[in-house]
């Protein structure tokens, strides 16, 4: 049985080109996109970073540092979104975001199940997200998961809900994704 690795050991992993999640007391590598996965994720930074400017910071890959079941978790969101008022624009240490954010997004890869970033979602919130984004690349469609226990999923040009300033619908997203190429 391996051993269980503490926070404090996790975080002083050595920097390496893998992105390691702390699961469960393990470093455990996330999985590497692939073409699609980034061009909704690249999308998705753009049109969030734009939508946010003066009143967050969105990242792309940056590990946060949560709770799971009362167990110390250091998932690596696809995009994490997180206000001024929870982490100051002053903050700029080089390391895992240090409070819960306001919303992280989860781009689906081939492979993935629904059913697991449900999961994730419902872990998430319990840590204190209020909102989690779970992209589809296919069917083109983005599942939220809400603070207040509902979920729905969004494939038009209905307004997804986020953070103050943020409006943007699927389509909107995929759409930008597409545009990006051209």
């Amino acid at each position: 049985m391996r051993t269980r690795l503490t926070l404090q050991e996790f975080l002083e992993l050595p920097d390496d080109d893998t992105a390691l999640e702390l699961i469960d007391g393990q470093a455990v590598p996330k999985v590497s996109p692939k073409f699609l996965h980034a061009t909704i994720q690249d999308a998705l930074l753009q049109l969030i970073r734009a939508r946010c400017r003066g009143r967050g910071r969105v990242r792309a890959e940056w590990g946060v540092i949560l709770k799971r079941g009362g167990v110390d978790w250091v998932p690596v969101p696809d995009l994490t979104y997180i206000s001024y008022e929870r982490l100051p624009s002053e903050w700029r240490r080089n390391e895992a975001c240090p409070v819960a954010p306001e919303f992280v997004v989860e781009v689906v890869s081939p492979g993935q199940s629904l059913e697991t970033f449900a999961t994730k979602a419902r872990d998430y919130l319990a840590a204190g997200i209020l909102h989690v984004w779970v992209a589809d690349p296919q069917p083109e469609t983005i599942a939220i998961y809400s603070a207040d226990g509902t979920a729905r999923v969004y494939s038009t040009d209905v307004a997804i809900p986020g953070p103050p300033g943020l409006h943007l619908s699927a389509k909107q997203v995929f759409l930008a994704a597409q545009q990006l190429d051209q």
